[in-house]
């Protein structure tokens, strides 16, 4: 990963580093392993999320197709 400081704007610099660690999840993650949760909680927070993934597809497809039409 590489940022680019351009005529010394470097929180212009820090704010892009900051959307791409979101955009990839580094935040999300460190969250996550900051206390030990138990297999049980992973598989129930796994598909939890797996769920909510699923509805926000439906919804898109959904919208894509309103606009299709």
């Amino acid at each position: 990963m590489e940022i680019k400081v351009v005529n010394n704007q470097v929180d212009r610099a820090m704010r892009e580093l900051k959307r791409m660690l979101i955009r990839e999840g580094l935040f999300k993650e460190l969250k996550k392993r900051r206390f030990y949760s138990k297999p049980c909680v992973k598989t129930k927070l796994k598909r939890e999320e797996a769920e909510k993934t699923r509805h926000k597809d439906r919804k898109r497809a959904v919208a894509r197709a309103r606009n299709f039409l």
